[in-house]
């Protein structure tokens, strides 16, 4: 009764042994793949610490109140462009207009009072004494006069210079008090980033140092215009303004990345093309012995222009397939294109 089991484990043996010797035979029959290789480089390249900004107009204020009223008008929306010295509010001040009209009424009757005197006075018919006191009460008065028209001009607000409306938080019919806000202007003469570099990378980017930025897919190079002498103890970082340059298409508030470069270090660079997915892994093709693909498996790090930073899976001098086929197996012949 064992003779037939046994017998069955031994042709399952021979079996299993023919399906082995007979694999590189499977390989040998996949097609020749031509291909283009490169080499996997070692290089010297700075470290980058990315830093968040936001983008920012570089003239920018915000318009407020400087004396109580309602505000009888308000002609501007959102969005919209405002020349420089243009009327943007206009707030009541009935009362500030009445002070205006005592005080030019009591400067008229001083200044021929005055008058009056000094013709008097010329002739012997009144007093230096009362001619000084005339004369430093035409002085006061002067003084009232001007104090009280800028009171009235603070009824009229005017735009500071050419630019866009970004903010109303005001709006006609309102009660506003001295320093509300009313209104926030941005200009149109350019932009720049705010951001708080750490206070350890502050060493490394003097005044007019270039900075790579990105703006969602838009890369471009800024320049550091102004970086403040102080850190912030709460974030320990510094304020620094980095220059956007001139008809770069960016909006007031979009975030920004900025890459600094700090010390060097030693990386694998491989070309971004040589890389392929193979479900959640990072793969490569390499030419083996004989001109054969040889299957990799890496893991990838930051990318440096057309090249990725290769953390494991590759060794400097290896000759990796350059933008390998879909169809490329392992263990395919190769065939090396110049």
């Amino acid at each position: 009764m064992k003779f037939p089991l046994l017998l069955s484990g031994m042709v399952a043996l021979v079996a299993a042994g023919c399906t082995r010797h007979d694999s590189p035979s499977a390989a040998t029959a996949l097609p020749v793949a031509k291909v283009r290789l490169t080499t996997v480089r070692a290089v010297e390249l700075p470290q980058i610490s990315e830093v968040t900004g936001t983008v920012r107009p570089v003239q920018r204020a915000t318009l407020a109140a400087k004396t109580m009223g309602a505000i009888l008008d308000l002609p501007v929306a959102l969005g919209q462009r405002v020349r420089a010295g243009e009327t943007l509010a206009r707030i009541a001040a009935d009362d500030t207009a009445a002070r205006v009209a005592q005080a030019k009424s009591q400067l008229g009757l001083v200044k021929r009072d005055f008058a009056r005197e000094r013709d008097l006075f010329t002739k012997g018919a009144s007093t230096a004494e009362t001619v000084r006191t005339l004369e430093d009460r035409l002085t006061g008065l002067e003084a009232a006069v001007r104090e009280a028209e800028a009171m009235l001009a603070h009824a009229e607000i005017r735009a500071p210079f050419e630019g866009l409306i970004a903010r109303r938080p005001a709006n006609p019919g309102d009660i506003v008090f001295p320093g509300q806000p009313l209104l926030e202007i941005e200009g149109i003469g350019g932009f720049e980033i705010e951001a708080g570099i750490p206070e350890t990378l502050v060493a490394t980017l003097p005044t007019g140092t270039t900075l790579g930025c990105r703006i969602d897919a838009l890369h471009f190079n800024g320049v550091v215009r102004e970086l403040s002498s102080a850190a912030d103890p709460a974030t320990r970082t510094v304020n620094a303004k980095i220059a956007v340059p001139a008809g770069t298409a960016v909006r007031s508030g979009q975030f920004a990345r900025l890459e600094i470069a700090t010390a060097t270090q030693r990386m694998l660079l491989v070309p971004a093309e040589s890389v392929s997915l193979l479900g959640q892994m990072e793969r490569v093709f390499l030419a083996g012995e004989g001109n054969r693909a040889v299957l990799r498996i890496i893991r990838t790090g930051a990318r440096r222009g057309d090249a990725v930073e290769v953390l494991a899976g590759l060794d400097a001098g290896d000759r990796v397939v350059l933008a390998p086929a879909a169809t490329l197996r392992e263990g395919q012949p190769l065939e090396v294109q110049p």
